[in-house]
């Protein structure tokens, strides 16, 4: 057997046992099992690697993408960019290499999203690693962005200094935090909604639920909204590409 997983604190949410073995299973790849893993502590994976010799790759979720890092022998360019990991390469030497495939996935579903226009902004809320992605990708094109957060002592803003006024000089918000994913459906970030307009895009990083309050908020009033569930798709397959070299 091939094998491979997703490291996290809490996977009930997640897609991604369901979408590699449904991966496997069309490509015939009998011999290939996908896990999910969760860990109380990242300091508990190099355990999970001892007793799991045949493992591939890993997917690595919230909140050990930037906590992994040191547990790994190097990062590839593109982790080495975000500070933050979130596929793991297990290669035949025993050297674990981490990529971080959700610049990628991100990216490339933001443009079938968020038509590019002059002037445009983005408020990004979060400051984990998926937050840093989201970031770096913007930065590819060429969307200035303010990052939002709950520390008043961090770079960017905070979500009390989030205004009408700055809701309207900012089209793009995204969601880079965990808030409203299941079983936390009935919760969203503390924004001024009522402001958004049907010129605001309202991208969650969150896909399950698949309409998050985030998004529902942003419908009600007018904005475009999309939720994760591509971007997983996408990067899931970066990650892919990465993993089966070793096949």
């Amino acid at each position: 057997m091939r094998h491979f997983g997703l490291v996290g604190r809490s996977l009930s949410h997640s897609f991604s046992q369901m979408y590699f073995t449904q991966k496997f299973y069309s490509l015939g790849l009998v011999e290939h099992e996908y896990q999910l893993f969760e860990l109380a502590s990242i300091g508990e994976l190099p355990a999970l690697l001892a007793a799991h010799p045949a493992l591939v790759g890993l997917n690595v979720t919230v909140p050990y993408k930037e906590s992994v890092v040191p547990y790994l022998d190097e990062l590839a360019p593109s982790a080495s960019r975000v500070g933050a990991v979130n596929v793991i390469e297990c290669r035949p030497e025993g050297i674990l290499r981490g990529h971080n495939t959700d610049v990628v996935g991100f990216r490339e579903s933001l443009r079938t999203f968020f038509p590019r226009r002059e002037g445009a902004r983005a408020l990004v809320l979060g400051a984990g690693g998926a937050a840093k992605a989201v970031g770096v990708a913007l930065q590819d094109l060429d969307i200035p962005y303010w990052q939002v957060t709950r520390d008043s002592l961090a770079a960017g803003l905070t979500y009390d200094e989030i205004t009408p006024q700055l809701l309207a000089a900012h089209h793009l918000i995204i969601n880079a935090t965990p808030v409203g994913t299941y079983p936390h459906n009935d919760e969203c970030p503390r924004l001024p909604y009522a402001a958004l307009t049907d010129h605001h895009y309202l991208y969650d990083l969150v896909y399950n639920p698949a309409e998050t309050l985030f998004m529902r908020k942003g419908e009600e009033a007018g904005a475009q909204t999309k939720n994760g569930f591509e971007m997983l798709c996408l990067q899931a397959e970066a990650a892919w590409d990465i993993w089966q070299k070793h096949l």
